[in-house]
């Protein structure tokens, strides 16, 4: 039986089994439960924001928000957001998917580390982004009970070490084209007149969230 928390599941469709089967068998383990963690949590995010969305697309989305940070899907010259963009454009086209709403599976992994924007857009790519966010980062931590926490995390388990095995994924998947992270051009404008102004850091805000480990 398909795990399911509150009512939410993953889409018992063609496109979604094909998805899991694919996600599973290219990401490390590590990188599957966390995409998998972060569709629950952001398909509970769309109905904790009354939000309609169409459950296969946002599944994709967030199955194959970390596919550029595989070898089987990295490039050597574009953005890992990019990458797994780019792979799941190619796997929704090949199953027939029209264009627009490949462009909004597009623009929901492009920018799931854009923070700020992602809100403001179609639900499906403001979702990925509030799964993402949840599940690295534990912005929205106590928007989630506490059973529901534990019944996704058992489904699809979280080390007490997760923070730095995550971290240690991002980095090996970006080290070897360091170009490509280049961020918000902004900050480096307040940091320039602004001798005191502390950027912030990614890392930091993983370790210090509510998730333990």
């Amino acid at each position: 039986m398909t795990f399911t928390v509150n009512g939410i599941r993953i889409p018992d469709s063609r496109l979604a089994r094909a998805a899991t089967e694919m996600v599973r068998d290219t990401e490390s383990p590590l990188l599957f439960h966390h995409s998998s963690r972060v569709y629950y949590f952001a398909a509970l995010a769309g109905r904790q924001r009354q939000l309609a969305f169409d459950p296969e697309l946002l599944y994709v989305g967030c199955m194959f928000h970390d596919m550029g940070l595989t070898h089987e899907h990295c490039s050597c010259d574009k953005r890992f957001e990019v990458d797994g963009a780019n792979t799941a454009r190619e796997f929704l086209d090949s199953h027939g998917i029209g264009k627009a709403d490949i462009d909004k599976v597009w623009t929901a992994i492009a920018l799931h580390t854009t923070p700020g924007i992602p809100e403001f857009m179609d639900p499906v790519i403001a979702l990925v982004t509030a799964g993402v966010e949840m599940d690295v980062l534990g912005i929205n931590y106590e928007g989630y009970e506490d059973d529901i926490r534990r019944k996704i995390v058992a489904e699809h388990p979280r080390s007490l070490n997760f923070k730095e095995e995550i971290i240690q994924a991002f980095y090996e998947g970006i080290k070897d084209k360091p170009q490509t992270t280049f961020g918000n051009v902004k900050a480096d404008v307040i940091a320039d007149k602004e001798p005191d102004y502390v950027k912030g850091n990614f890392c930091s805000v993983i370790r210090a969230s509510r998730w333990q480990g």
